[in-house]
């Protein structure tokens, strides 16, 4: 192992969230990085602030990143989930050279707004662009070092893309015969 191979795994990771999100119609929220010169795109994530715990940076987040927060808690992840950067985005270019990757809480939200709500356009901006994937085809769309993390999150929170109801159809079912 070379001397800057061991100073890198060294590092700690920094300890992050990451959010599933889910439509009514059961398709995941993704957005492509102002950032990246690919074509991947990538679900909402970031770092969480000191003071602040997992479910509050999600939410902090999603507020942050895609404009509106409006989500609800499905469900949390077991595990922490790590990775890795890859050697061409080490030395600096993010986090300062401080971490060695993420160490990310992940939760599987069902979003309760609507698309106009979702605002890219932030004080902050990350994303180019945004739209709404069926979730098998999550691990094609991210960057090649985080596609083994995207299939474990499907293995995880997969079951929770059914559709659900629109309000209009549960109050239609109450009222029916």
């Amino acid at each position: 192992m070379t001397d800057t191979a061991a100073s890198f795994e060294a590092l700690p990771y920094r300890p992050g969230v990451g959010i599933m999100l889910f439509s009514r119609q059961g398709l995941v929220f993704v957005a492509k990085r102002i950032d990246m010169p690919s074509d991947a795109w990538q679900m909402p994530q970031g770092g969480i602030d000191d003071g602040e715990n997992p479910r509050q940076a999600a939410l902090r987040e999603l507020a942050e990143e895609i404009g509106t927060a409006k989500a609800e808690f499905l469900a949390e992840g077991r595990d922490w989930k790590c990775y890795d950067l890859p050697p061409e985005l080490r030395g600096g270019r993010l986090w300062g050279g401080r971490f060695r990757g993420q160490s990310q809480k992940w939760f599987a939200m069902r979003f309760t707004g609507t698309d106009g709500d979702i605002n890219i356009a932030t004080e902050h901006p990350e994303f180019l662009a945004w739209k709404w994937t069926p979730v098998d085809t999550l691990p094609q769309l991210i960057v090649p070092f985080k596609r083994s993390l995207y299939r474990e999150l499907i293995a995880e929170f997969g079951h929770l893309a059914a559709a659900t109801p629109s309000k209009a159809t549960v109050e239609r079912d109450k009222t029916a015969g």
